[in-house]
C-alpha cells in the first residue's frame, strides 16, 4: 500500500511511440485456473519456506499463528489513516475477513447503513522473509480481485504486498526500510500495479511519494473476473542483484540493485527481512488520484470481497536463478503488425496510466507519455523470412536479437557443414 502517493498529473497524449516485442517475446492469454487449489510444490532447486493454503470452516478467522489483524484507523502511534487517507475502519470481524470454507480467505469491504466503511488488513508473524546471499526469494499469491468495476467499485483499493520488519513497532521509518508492492488494484481496473517504495519522501531514489512501478492488465480474463497469480522475486544470485514482478508468470516489472544509491538499498535490504500484508482499503491518495475525485462515492457498492487462494513464499537453491520452473508457454495467435493496435491494450507498460476515454465510442484510452515511459505490445506478428545457408566450412551462426526496457535478449541456431 502506498503512503500518501500523490496524484498524477494528466495530460491527453497526442502521439506515443511503442515498442513492439518481436514474435521471439510471444505472450499470450491464459485459461483462469478454477477457484481453489493447494500451494504449488516447489520447482525443481526451490524449497517451501512459509505458506497459508487458507484452509479451515466457513466464517473462522485466518490463523493466528500465521497473521496478525490490524484493527482501526491506524497502528498505535503511527500515521491517521494508515498514511494513505483511506478512510475504512479495520475490523477482525468474520464479516470482513474468514475463511469461506472452500479452500479461500476473504476480505470484504462492508458500509454500514450509517455511511462507515469497514474492511479488514491481516499481515504475517513472520517479519523474515528475505533470500540467503546467493538465493532468490519468491512470494506468491493467488489472488481475485474484488469483482466490481465502473462507478460501483470507485475507491476499492485491493493489494499484496510487503514492509520491511523495522516499520512493525516504529511506524515513521517508511519509507526508507522498504516496501514491495506485488499487487495492488484501483477502482475496479482491469490493471495490476507492482511498486517498489524506498528512499526518502518525498523525491529520492524511489521518487517518493509514487515510487518505481509499472502496471499491466491481467492475462486473459480480467483481474476481477478470475484467480491470478502474484509473484514478487527479490534475486541475490545475480549482480547486480534484481526485484522482479510477475502476473500469472509473465514478468512485467524489475528494478536493478545499480539504480538506487548504495545507502537506499541497504537501507531497504540490510534489516532482518519483511513481513507480508493483505488487505482491501476503500478511498485514499490512489484511488481519488487516478479518479479525479474523492471516492468511494455515492455509486460505490458494498460486499464485494478479494478473495485469496494461497499465499506462498519459496528459495531458491544455492545460485539458483530463478529463471525457469518449467511453466509451459502460453499459446495463441498474434496480432498482424499492419492491423489497428489499441493504445490501451498494452500487455506492460512504465509511467503511463490509463484514463476513460471522452470519444463517443467509451472505453479506456493512454492519458498521458512523457520521456522514458513506454508501452510494450507483445505477440505482434511480423511475418516470417526464411534464412539459410550453404557453407563449405565448419558451419554458421545465425544470431536473432531482440532489445526490449531492461535487457537484450538474443538466440542463436547452430548449423553444421550443409556443403
Amino acid at each position: 500500500m502506498t503512503p500518501l502517493r500523490r496524484p498524477r498529473l494528466w495530460r491527453r497524449c497526442v502521439l506515443a511511440v511503442v515498442a513492439a516485442a518481436l514474435p521471439a517475446a510471444i505472450a499470450t492469454a491464459v485459461i483462469s485456473p478454477t477457484a481453489d487449489a493447494s500451494v504449488p510444490p516447489p520447482p525443481d532447486g526451490w524449497s517451501l519456506v512459509w505458506s497459508d493454503d487458507f484452509n479451515g470452516s466457513a466464517g473462522s478467522l485466518p490463523s493466528s499463528a500465521n497473521w496478525i489483524i490490524d484493527t482501526g484507523h491506524s497502528y498505535p502511534g503511527g500515521p491517521g489513516n494508515w498514511g494513505t487517507g483511506e478512510i475504512q475502519r479495520y475490523t477482525a470481524d468474520p464479516a470482513n475477513v474468514s475463511l469461506d470454507g472452500g479452500g479461500n480467505l476473504r476480505i470484504t469491504p462492508i458500509k454500514s447503513g450509517s455511511g462507515e466503511w469497514t474492511s479488514a488488513r491481516i499481515e504475517t508473524q513472520r517479519t523474515n522473509f528475505k533470500p540467503a546471499d546467493g538465493r532468490v526469494l519468491r512470494i506468491e499469491g493467488r489472488i481475485q480481485m474484488p469483482n466490481v468495476t465502473g462507478s460501483p467499485a470507485l475507491g476499492y483499493w485491493p493489494a499484496f504486498w510487503a514492509l520491511g520488519a523495522p516499520y512493525r513497532g516504529n511506524y515513521q521509518n517508511w519509507p526508507a526500510i522498504g516496501e514491495f508492492d506485488i499487487m495492488e488494484n484501483v477502482n475496479g481496473l482491469n490493471s495490476v500495479w507492482g511498486v517498489l517504495h524506498c528512499g526518502v519522501n518525498p523525491g529520492g531514489d524511489c521518487q517518493e511519494t509514487n515510487g518505481i512501478g509499472a502496471n499491466r492488465a491481467c492475462p486473459g480474463s480480467s483481474c476481477q473476473s478470475a484467480m491470478h497469480t502474484y509473484r514478487f522475486e527479490w534475486d541475490r544470485s545475480v549482480s547486480p542483484n534484481q526485484l522482479r514482478w510477475y502476473v500469472d508468470g509473465q514478468q512485467f516489472h524489475s528494478i536493478s540493485q545499480n539504480q538506487l544509491s548504495a545507502t537506499t538499498w541497504s537501507n531497504m535490504t540490510g534489516h532482518a527481512g519483511y513481513f507480508l500484508l493483505l488487505n482491501v482499503a476503500m478511498g485514499g491518495a490512489f484511488p481519488n488520484g487516478v479518479s479525479g475525485q474523492s471516492t468511494p462515492t455515492a455509486s460505490t457498492v458494498s460486499g464485494r470481497p478479494m478473495v485469496v487462494d494461497y499465499v506462498a513464499v519459496w528459495q531458491s537453491g544455492s545460485g539458483g536463478g530463478g529463471g525457469d520452473d518449467n511453466t509451459p508457454p502460453p499459446t495463441g495467435g498474434g496480432v498482424d503488425a499492419r492491423s489497428t493496435i489499441q493504445a490501451e491494450n498494452y500487455q506492460a507498460q512504465s509511467g503511463t496510466q490509463l484514463e476513460t476515454t471522452t470519444d463517443s465510442g467509451g472505453g479506456q484510452d493512454v492519458g498521458y507519455i512523457n520521456n522514458g515511459n513506454w508501452l510494450r505490445y507483445d505477440n505482434v506478428d511480423f511475418g516470417s523470412t526464411p534464412v539459410g545457408v550453404k557453407s563449405n566450412g565448419t558451419g554458421a551462426v545465425i544470431v536473432r536479437r531482440r532489445v526490449s526496457p531492461g535487457q537484450i535478449w538474443s538466440g542463436r541456431w547452430c548449423l553444421g557443414r550443409v556443403g
